[in-house]
């Protein structure tokens, strides 16, 4: 099983559904800044459960090859995603 590349992930529907959960993610985490926990160990526990639920979904070899693409949508900035902290 292949997992979906952003592009095909693209209607407005599915849109609206990602900015809804990154909107619920982000207060999550802010939440559990305010309560005193780094954020690099909010940051390797979110990956944790992005990465386990993915394997769950498809498999570990559609997993492995996402992660090898993933050094160069780092490098052309898809992550770099501005963050308000409170």
């Amino acid at each position: 099983m292949t997992i979906p590349s952003p592009e095909s992930l693209s209607d407005q529907e599915t849109q609206l559904k990602k900015k809804a959960a990154l909107e619920y993610i982000q207060e999550a985490w802010d939440e559990a800044s305010a309560t005193g926990i780094e954020s690099e160990i909010i940051a390797f526990a979110a990956l944790f459960a992005a990465i386990s639920d993915l394997v769950a979904l498809y498999g570990e070899d559609a997993v492995t090859e996402m992660a090898g693409n993933l050094p160069d949508r780092v490098m052309r900035g898809e992550f770099s995603v501005p963050r308000t902290l409170q």
